[in-house]
């Protein structure tokens, strides 16, 4: 099992379920991972990211860390001096239609969102609510090509693009598509040789459907407009992931292997999960299982059952436990 890794956490894209997924690997096996300094749960973001920015690294004496996996803005040659030369890239992209409206609804409270009463009306004349220069305008557009380290508001020319997606391809040996998490799941445990009860998860940090927004065909053609960069990444590497997928695996015996994954999930949302699902955040009994509430989101958790025997009740609890509180009791055990 390859142990060393590097995950860029895009911002609203399953990314803290495959972060849990990391977390509870890294726990199992004991590896180290690149925490903030003093904790946190980000690299200094928006900032680019540098190495200085983890505990524990000094330039005198660069330590390597196994996993780095918390919100940062990537920038590779800072990466390479905090892990392996070895370790494998990865990152998770969503279409950016989905990805602006969940943006509007978590990151209502920013400075481009905070004055549209509606994703409808921020879309009609975004520079009357988008300015580039707000520090965090990067929520607003382009996220995805935003956290890769490029500029949101570069212009979109066919040469541009190109380059973008080539430096993408240089850096990363996988890219996956939160639309189809589970193919992702199986991929990513193709190539880092894991087996899959690491792949298995339960969705963390998702938002209450009663939030979410229909979207019609006219915002939709405008979203993709407006965050045309995030367009063409996503495009062009959910087109690249079905070809890995044909190259590496095949189309049949993925089916058999998400059929897999899916029957192992189910057996353990029988085991784990009181009534099988997740809940509202003012149902979740535990309050150290209560995930961070953000903006208009409603983010839902889990309930455990009673009365697991110690062993169970510790798996069940990793696969539940919100990202916030998880990085915390790691970094806690990393650095005591």
């Amino acid at each position: 099992p390859k142990t060393d890794i590097v995950f860029l956490k895009v911002h609203k894209s399953a990314s803290s379920t495959v972060m849990n997924v990391l977390f509870r690997f890294g726990e199992t096996h004991n590896l180290t991972f690149a925490f903030p300094i003093g904790g946190g749960n980000q690299l200094f973001y928006p900032h680019h990211f540098l190495a200085k920015f983890v505990q524990g690294f000094s330039p005198q004496s660069p330590r390597q860390f196994n996993i780095l996996c918390h919100h940062m803005r990537f920038l590779q040659p800072e990466v390479e001096k905090v892990v392996s030369s070895s370790a494998v890239y990865f990152s998770i992209l969503r279409n950016p239609v989905q990805l602006m409206e969940s943006s509007f609804a978590y990151y209502k409270g920013t400075s481009a969102f905070s004055h549209a009463r509606s994703l409808e009306e921020f879309l009609s004349q975004p520079y009357h609510f988008y300015n580039p220069t707000d520090g965090d305008s990067h929520y607003a557009r382009n996220l995805m090509t935003f956290d890769f380290g490029f500029n949101p508001d570069g212009e979109v020319s066919a040469k541009r693009v190109q380059l973008m997606l080539n430096a993408i391809e240089a850096a990363f040996d996988l890219l996956l598509i939160s639309e189809y998490f589970d193919e992702s799941m199986v991929l990513l445990k193709e190539v880092l040789c894991w087996d899959l009860d690491s792949v298995v998860s339960f969705p963390l940090n998702i938002r209450d459907s009663s939030t979410k927004s229909h979207l019609s065909d006219t915002i939709v053609e405008k979203i993709k407009e407006w965050n045309r960069l995030d367009w063409e990444i996503y495009t062009h590497f959910n087109r690249t992931f079905w070809e890995r997928i044909d190259r590496d695996i095949g189309r049949e015996r993925m089916q058999q292997e998400v059929k897999a994954l899916r029957e192992r999930q189910a057996v353990l949302a029988r085991t784990c999960l009181q009534g099988m699902g997740s809940v509202a955040p003012k149902d979740i009994k535990d309050s150290s299982l209560r995930p961070l509430q953000h903006g208009n989101a409603r983010i839902l958790g889990y309930n455990l059952k009673q009365g697991l025997d110690k062993e169970t009740e510790l798996m069940c609890r990793r696969l539940v436990t919100p990202e916030l509180q998880y990085s915390s009791a790691l970094y806690k055990k990393q650095f005591p």
